[in-house]
């Protein structure tokens, strides 16, 4: 998979992205606010040997792009070592059809790492697989709490509006009482793939 620099290059900077941001703005803002950046992680993208680009596809009503985005950002003004380039999925399906999850489904965030040469150092899709575990496990328990609702162990577009709101609202407590440490598993994921390229050493 390949991406140019000139195609790259017709991504939206983070301020323009949060410019024409329609929804969550507010959201966005209080979790690029709350995002701390533990001293080892800085002292880890701060030595790595050159700065890198790095493609961002998102859309601003996905809740995993809402707690990842921010913090990637956080991560770029801090280290100074990403050149970050943001892309609406929606309007460009030719970026979002390289990086589809499992090869079928056009998740969000994605970020993808590349060398100032533009050669892909690896990517990220959506979450950490220990986030994924965490939410099955409250989406279990809400099932098991709520045997009056059996399509709370179906899928998502299967669910009455009841039982979705009812899921949204346990997830939505957990991705806040989790913030912390779900921001460092996506850092130590980014800082593996990185150290997987040969480009980083963790300590």
């Amino acid at each position: 998979m390949t991406v140019s620099a000139e195609r790259f290059a017709q991504g939206m900077t983070l301020d323009e992205y949060k410019a024409q941001m329609k929804q969550n703005n507010e959201r966005f803002a209080a979790n690029e606010a709350a995002a701390v950046i533990r001293p080892e992680d800085v002292a880890f993208f701060k030595a790595l040997p050159e700065p890198l680009n790095v493609l961002v596809i998102t859309e601003d009503w996905c809740g995993d792009a809402l707690a990842n985005v921010p913090v990637l950002g956080k991560l770029a003004q801090e280290t100074g070592k990403f050149n970050l380039r943001i892309f609406l999925r929606d309007q460009n399906l030719d970026l979002a059809d390289q990086y589809l999850k499992e090869g079928k489904y056009r998740s969000v965030p994605v970020f993808v790492f590349f060398d100032e040469q533009m050669r892909e150092l690896g990517h990220f899709i959506e979450r950490p697989t220990r986030v994924t575990a965490e939410m099955a496990e409250v989406e279990q328990q809400v099932a098991a709490e709520h045997p009056e609702r059996p399509d709370l162990t179906g899928q998502l577009d299967e669910m009455s509006d009841e039982s979705r709101q009812l899921l949204f609202g346990a997830l939505r407590a957990l991705r806040e009482q989790r913030r912390e440490a779900w921001a460092n598993m996506l850092i130590e994921d980014i800082e593996a793939l990185l150290a997987n390229a040969g480009v980083g050493a963790r300590g």
